[in-house]
């Protein structure tokens, strides 16, 4: 099998040039110093749980997603809140486990944690402009095209489906075409489409379970945002879906996801092959690597 350019690579560059972008011309309401809080808590948690899991090495491209992930849309006025949501974040990934994988992306997890646990930890998505909403647009979709992401489907079947529920809302309420345009220009909804849920470790194995679940997630967001009334319907959505995604799995089965393509897991054992159950907790984590 040909070997598959690692993505993780093109989204550090990706995130990381929209982080700057922001920084300096958009005047985004996070400092350098929120920014390195961000991304050491992130790395250092990475590297912490790797050590107590046992992994042969340390791998901080994940972490660092995740880091720049939460310094694009984490906001509070606190620093121990902010640490502490980076901490969540990673962790997440160490201690929530099913069938060898986290069950959660752990930037959705660490944000949707600290904002039910708190009333001091909100998200910050209308902060982009139309040019900077449309570079990192091209930006995302250069990137399924130079790795050739294999999660590439969930991306746009979740694009699809949100796009075409608020088109249709507007439609049934007699709106002009402008408001679901504008509901769609959101760097935010870019980092959930792209980072959060085509997460390979967290979406189901087969294609026709990563696109059921992109419809789920699409229509559970705009049940919260727009019949609950309730902002973050996306975080909240994933959240809450994510557990469905074993059970997906079981209805249509596929090949675990490797991030180089070097190789192709089963995602369950041949029949009459008996595992151990499959919950990893922290004291019964696998022996082999696990790449977040």
């Amino acid at each position: 099998m040909r070997t598959r350019l690692d993505p993780r690579g093109y989204q550090i560059a990706a995130l990381a040039g929209l982080l700057a972008y922001g920084m300096v011309g958009l005047a985004f309401e996070v400092s350098i110093a929120r920014v390195s809080l961000l991304l050491a808590t992130a790395l250092a948690t990475q590297y912490v749980g790797g050590r107590l899991a046992r992994l042969p090495g340390f791998d901080p491209r994940s972490a660092l997603i995740s880091g720049l992930s939460l310094c694009l849309l984490l906001r509070t006025n606190s620093e121990a809140l902010a640490a502490g949501t980076a901490v969540v974040t990673i962790a997440s990934k160490f201690v929530l486990r099913w069938d060898g994988k986290h069950l959660f992306n752990p930037t959705n997890f660490g944000l949707a944690f600290m904002i039910l646990a708190t009333q001091a930890v909100w998200v910050s998505p209308g902060q982009w402009g139309s040019a900077a909403f449309l570079g990192f647009l091209l930006a995302c979709l250069g990137g399924l095209v130079v790795n050739r992401a294999a999660r590439s489907d969930i991306t746009l079947a979740f694009l699809a489906s949100y796009g075409g529920l608020l088109f249709l809302r507007a439609v049934w309420l007699g709106d002009p075409m402008s408001i679901p345009l504008h509901q769609l220009e959101s760097g935010a909804l870019l980092i959930f489409a792209f980072f959060m849920i085509s997460d390979p470790k967290t979406t189901p194995d087969s294609r026709a379970g990563r696109v059921l679940f992109a419809i789920l997630v699409a229509a559970g967001a705009a049940y919260v945002q727009f019949r609950l009334y309730r902002p973050n319907g996306l975080l909240w959505s994933l959240a809450a879906l994510s557990p469905a995604v074993a059970l997906i799995n079981r209805l249509f089965p596929g090949c675990r996801y490797d991030w180089a393509g070097r190789a192709r897991i089963p995602a369950r054992p041949p029949k009459g092959v008996v595992h151990a159950p499959a919950l990893d907790l922290l004291p019964q984590l696998p022996l082999g690597p696990t790449r977040g």
